[in-house]
């Protein structure tokens, strides 16, 4: 029998009888996506439509450059939510962007607005030609994660189409300092075939994405979860 830690025994005994439960009755070794998604069904829940979570652990060294990984994934069954998105652009653009769902878009005005503070939006999306003007929120936008990216496709002469997917759920990934990859592929409401088909795309993106530098096994685990049930190990 395992020993627990007088620390480790106060969490346990301060959780939830829910949780408690949860964590009695998790699941350890790794399952089909259909299995480990009705796991994930069999844990209490709380009294909300929790999101699904993914995150695989690779087998990359997040400081080399070459071995990063970052991009966009459009699930083919949506995740559920949506995005506001704002676009810088020529004047010529802002209508089409609008029309697209951007909630503001614009140039050097709309960079002076979020200079001022504004920040009411979760993507950015500029075409090239104004990421000159977009550098200059470089320290504004990149501790947040909200610089547009050529990797994310966030940066495109195709504003209206990059505004349209990221409105409708697109979402972005990247490599944490562990070499984990993090992302939402769906809410717990979806029905298994759904989610089961945002895992598999989810994953065979991942491992299209694998950098020729890699060496050895490169998907070392993968996991999923809602907002609030312990994780569930995929095989893969």
């Amino acid at each position: 029998m395992a020993l627990r830690t007088p620390n480790a025994r106060a969490r346990v005994i301060g959780h939830s009888k829910r949780v408690r439960k949860n964590m009695e009755g998790r699941i350890t070794e790794p399952q089909s996506p259909s299995a480990a998604i009705a796991a994930l069904r069999k844990y209490k829940a709380p009294k909300f439509d929790q999101t699904v979570n993914i995150v695989v652990h690779l087998g990359i060294d997040p400081k080399a450059a070459d071995q990063a990984l970052r991009g966009a994934i459009s699930f083919p069954k949506g995740v559920g939510k949506t995005a506001r998105v704002v676009c810088f652009c020529g004047s010529d653009k802002i209508a089409a962007a609008k029309a697209a769902g951007a909630v503001e878009a614009g140039g050097d005005d709309l960079v002076a607005r979020i200079e001022g503070g504004w920040m009411d939006f979760e993507v950015a999306v500029a075409s090239p030609d104004m990421m000159r003007v977009v550098s200059k929120l470089g320290k504004v936008l990149g501790p947040k994660g909200l610089m547009p990216s050529p990797k994310a496709g966030t940066v495109t002469p195709d504003v209206a189409t990059a505004v349209r997917e990221y409105a409708a759920g697109k979402v972005e990934y990247r490599n944490d300092e562990g070499g984990n990859v993090h992302c939402v592929v769906g809410k717990m409401s979806f029905d298994d075939s759904d989610l089961i088909a945002n895992i598999e795309h989810f994953i065979g993106i991942i491992q299209k994405a694998k950098p020729s530098s890699a060496k050895g096994t490169y998907i070392r685990r993968c996991v999923i979860s809602a907002a609030m049930s312990p994780g569930v190990p995929v095989a893969v």
